[in-house]
């Protein structure tokens, strides 16, 4: 049966680099008692204290002290990639369901020891893969579950972004460096239209020198029997928001977002009529037969996942992604950064 109220969401970590955007949409959300943050690091829980998204908030002296409250329903986990796992791990040990910032890990046995657990125990893992609710991409899974694509033969993406030595020299202790860091947003989406791939060939580059060990420049290929998805990243590009980037073509149309926030979408269709209704004011008109722009609400990250996640809970609807398909996304991470 499903539950009222606000769903009573705590945090643990504040490291991750989209932790604040994080909190500041559960503090702002109505449906979310945003109860509380746990950081372990003395430093970064006194850098976030001056941050606008933490003012106010409740700062928890323990980890215990957190899990054991049997009021909080689920714990948004936020810290650095490496520490993510290990605080997820004590989340869903202590019947918390979790929201999990990604990537999940460098290991995927423990990734998929948390998700074995979450199933057994009737938990939701989800993970923050921002365009998963975006309405563009949303709207181009809705024409590929539909049909109306076609067979879709091809995926390209692209999403790069530029960061200083300090970043490069922390995120270098992870095999694929930026690929890993930020190109799951664009696995996950590829994962979802064409599934696991069957082969994968990745060029993991450091063309700008500071951090030798840190890929700053990436491409990755996957492999279906009838389709190839070619994927880029880099660390070093210059004004990347713009170039951000995602093209499915299919047998009978394509789709082309760019760029991705705010996201800004092309639709070629050969037979038109396929219509799509964001159930939020949208008035149903169909498609349109060739190449036709179509316009997408600006709203803000996290807002819909959070929502998603809060129904989730309440058990108002089944969850918008498996867990296996979370443990798919992960290996094919990790496979893309060997």
């Amino acid at each position: 049966m499903a539950s009222t109220g606000p769903v009573r969401i705590a945090q643990y970590g504040v490291s991750h680099a989209h932790a604040s955007g994080h909190a500041s949409v559960l503090r702002a959300d109505a449906e979310v008692d945003f109860y509380g943050v746990y950081e372990p690091s003395e430093e970064a829980r006194e850098s976030a204290r001056r941050s606008s998204a933490y003012e106010g908030a409740r700062w928890f002296d323990s980890a215990d002290e957190m899990l054991s409250d049997d009021s909080i329903a689920a714990v948004a986990v936020e810290g650095h990639v490496h520490e993510c796992l290990a605080f997820a791990r004590e989340c869903v040990d202590a019947g918390k369901h979790v929201w999990l910032d990604k990537p999940a890990g460098d290991v995927l046995e423990e990734f998929e020891e948390i998700l074995a657990i979450a199933r057994d125990s009737g938990l939701l893992v989800q993970l923050g893969y921002m365009f998963r609710y975006n309405e563009a991409f949303q709207r181009i899974f809705a024409l590929a579950d539909a049909g109306a694509l076609g067979d879709i033969f091809s995926v390209r993406g692209r999403m790069s972004t530029s960061v200083g030595v300090e970043t490069r020299e922390q995120l270098s202790r992870h095999k694929g460096g930026i690929l890993f860091e930020l190109l799951g947003h664009l696995i996950d989406a590829v994962v979802t239209l064409l599934g696991r791939p069957e082969k994968i060939t990745s060029f993991l580059r450091n063309d700008d020198g500071p951090v030798p060990a840190f890929d700053d420049n990436t491409l990755t290929v996957f492999e279906y029997e009838n389709a190839i998805a070619s994927l880029t990243c880099a660390a070093i590009e210059n004004e990347p928001f713009p170039c951000r980037r995602f093209e499915v073509y299919g047998s009978k149309g394509s789709a082309i977002i760019e760029p991705l926030e705010p996201p800004a979408l092309r639709v070629c269709l050969s037979e038109p009529g396929f219509a799509y209704d964001t159930g939020a004011g949208y008035d149903g008109r169909p498609y349109e037969h060739g190449w036709q722009t179509v316009e997408i609400e600006k709203r803000p990250r996290y807002v819909d996942d959070v929502i998603a996640f809060v129904a989730d809970i309440r058990g108002e609807k089944q969850p918008d992604r498996t867990l296996e398909h979370e443990r798919v996304v992960q290996e094919t991470i990790l496979r893309a950064s060997q």
